[in-house]
């Protein structure tokens, strides 16, 4: 019986497929995978029996009967991208201009930071679009997905890249109240006290300037 290839996805959107069993390539237009790995629907092809899709950095054509028969639909593929750590495809979902919220009010780079994601961290920061501080629906910031989940690396890497730390949640909770760890807690304190020794020197460094007129 023959599998109908999933449809391509809209624009802004991805189908993904889960494999079924291991495969290798037989040709050089196909696409070698390994069971259970996810397989990003890009396009059907003349035959149906086969579906253009893509696995890490890897485009080819892929056995219908080899995958799941019910593709699905990720509406939010930078999210998904950045929950598992896949900067090849985070790099194609920004390529396309997807969606940069999801339902609850996360940015990608939330997500990016709870999971603790270096790579498509600092692949969300090049961009010029990126708000560092800002709140989902319960208030939360990067910074607070950070701190919660006790990614030292990721603290470190949103506060040098000028995310604030004084941000309340909806429960009132800076990022440093969601830590247990302490490092993190030290982190974001001595940033603090960076933050205000330099606010500091730039009230003092102007009052001098207004008195030696």
């Amino acid at each position: 019986m023959n599998i109908p290839p999933p449809k391509p996805p809209k624009p802004g959107q991805v189908k993904v497929v889960r494999a079924l069993y291991a495969y290798k390539a037989q040709h050089p237009d196909e696409l070698s995978f390994e069971e259970g790995e996810l397989l990003y629907v890009m396009d059907s092809s003349s035959d149906p029996n086969w579906l253009k899709a893509k696995c890490g950095t890897c485009v080819g054509l892929v056995p219908c009967n080899y995958v799941e028969e019910n593709a699905e639909l990720i509406t939010v593929p930078l999210h998904d991208a950045c929950r598992r750590g896949n900067v090849f495809f985070l790099e194609e979902a920004i390529r396309n201009g997807v969606s940069q919220l999801d339902k609850a009010g996360n940015t990608a780079l939330f997500w990016a930071a709870h999971g603790g994601h270096i790579p498509c961290m600092q692949l969300l920061l090049q961009s010029e679009k990126i708000d560092l501080n800002s709140q989902n629906k319960l208030g939360d910031t990067a910074l607070h997905a950070a701190a919660w989940k006790d990614r030292v690396e990721a603290v470190s890497l949103l506060l040098s890249a000028g995310a604030k730390a004084n941000i309340l949640n909806c429960e009132g909770n800076k990022a440093s109240d969601l830590s247990r760890d302490p490092e993190i807690i030290s982190i974001i304190a001595k940033h603090d006290d960076c933050v205000i020794s330099n606010n500091s020197s730039d009230y003092f460094g102007s009052v001098d300037d207004i008195d030696s007129d």
